[in-house]
C-alpha cells in the first residue's frame, strides 16, 4: 500500500484533547542517533567535499568526522542527559552494538531506550534482503538489552512501500519515519496497526546544521519556538502534543555546539508543564487514551 492508504487523514479538531502524563502540557521526545559508517561505502553525508568535487573512496576525512562523534561527542550527550535525569531514545544501527560496545553499554546501563535504525547506515532501498536486515537488527537489540525492539527509524528515514509490513511482522510497534503529525497516528499494515510517532526533520541537527548551514543557536531557537507554540495551544484547550528533537554526536556533540544544546534542555526541564518520555512510553500513553486516529 502507498502511505496515503495506510494513514487515515484526521484534522486536529477531529482528534481527542489528550491529557499528558501528570497533567503535562507538552511531551518532549529526545532522540540520539548513533550509527556505524563503513569506510568501504560512500559516506552517508559529508562535511568536507573532496577536491574538484569528485567522490572518492575511501573517504577518510568524512569517516573520521563521524568517528569523532562516537569517540567524543556521544559522551557529551551522555553527561548532559545523566546530569538532568533524562532518558532519551537511542536510534541505533544494530551493528553499533558490536562495533562500539562501550557506547552501547553506556546507553543501556543509563536506561536509554533502543530504537532500531537499520544494521549499517545504508539506505533501506539499497538492501537486497530488507526483511533479513530488520530481523538481524531487532534480534541484536533484544540480545543486548534483554528487551524487544518495538521502535524503528529507517537510516535517513528511508522506507520502501513494504517496509512497515516487514517491521510489524518483526514485532515493531511504532516508527519515526512518518513525520506527519504532532501526535501518534495509526499506520495500517499487513500484520495489524502500528504507530507513526512524531519524530522531526525540522528539529533535527542534520537539516538545520549540515544542509541549511545554520549556527549552533538555530536548533535550540527552533525548539524553543516550537515548544512555546505547542504550550500555547495546549493552554488554549487543544490538548497535549509531542515534540521530537533529534541530534547526532558528530554534529551537536562538538565543543562549539554542545553548550547551546545544554542550555535548551536546562530550559525545557525547568518548565513544570513539560514531560520527557521515550518512544515506547509515548506509544503506551497514546494507546491507553483510546484515540482511534
Amino acid at each position: 500500500m502507498r502511505p496515503v492508504e495506510r494513514v487515515r487523514y484526521t484534522a486536529p479538531a477531529d482528534r481527542p484533547r489528550h491529557v499528558g502524563p501528570n497533567g503535562a502540557k507538552l511531551i518532549v521526545w529526545p532522540v540520539v542517533n548513533v550509527e556505524n559508517w563503513l569506510i568501504d561505502n560512500p559516506m552517508p553525508r559529508q562535511v568536507l567535499v573532496a577536491p574538484t568535487g569528485a567522490a572518492l573512496q575511501p573517504d577518510v576525512p568524512n569517516w573520521a568526522w563521524h568517528e569523532y562523534g562516537m569517540r567524543v561527542g556521544f559522551w557529551r550527550f551522555h553527561a548532559l542527559f545523566e546530569r538532568l535525569g533524562i532518558r532519551p531514545t537511542l536510534s541505533i544501527n544494530g551493528s553499533v552494538i558490536g562495533a562500539y560496545p562501550r557506547v552501547a553499554a553506556a546507553a543501556r546501563d543509563a536506561g536509554w531506550e533502543f530504537m532500531g535504525h537499520g544494521w549499517f547506515q545504508v539506505p533501506t532501498h539499497r538492501l537486497e534482503d530488507q526483511r533479513g536486515m530488520i530481523a538481524q537488527t531487532t534480534q541484536a537489540i533484544l540480545d543486548f538489552t534483554g528487551k524487544p525492539c518495538t521502535g524503528w527509524l529507517g537510516p535517513g528515514l528511508t522506507e520502501t512501500l513494504e517496509t512497515v509490513d516487514m517491521l510489524a511482522e518483526a514485532g515493531v510497534r511504532w516508527t519515526g519515519d512518518f513525520v506527519l503529525d504532532d501526535l501518534p497516528a495509526r499506520i495500517a499494515t499487513a500484520h495489524g496497526a502500528m504507530l507513526a510517532m512524531p519524530y522531526s526533520v525540522e528539529l533535527n541537527d542534520i537539516p538545520v546544521v549540515m544542509i541549511q548551514h545554520h549556527d549552533e543557536q538555530e536548533l535550540p531557537r527552533r525548539a524553543r519556538l516550537a515548544a512555546a507554540r505547542l504550550l500555547q495551544e495546549a493552554e488554549a484547550g487543544s490538548g497535549v502534543k509531542v515534540m521530537g528533537i533529534a541530534i547526532h554526536p558528530y554534529i551537536t556533540g562538538v565543543p562549539h555546539r554542545i553548550p547551546a544544546l545544554e542550555a535548551l534542555y536546562a530550559d525545557l526541564i525547568a518548565d513544570p508543564r513539560v514531560a520527557f518520555l521515550q518512544g515506547g512510553e509515548i506509544a503506551d500513553w497514546y494507546l491507553a487514551s483510546g484515540d482511534p486516529a
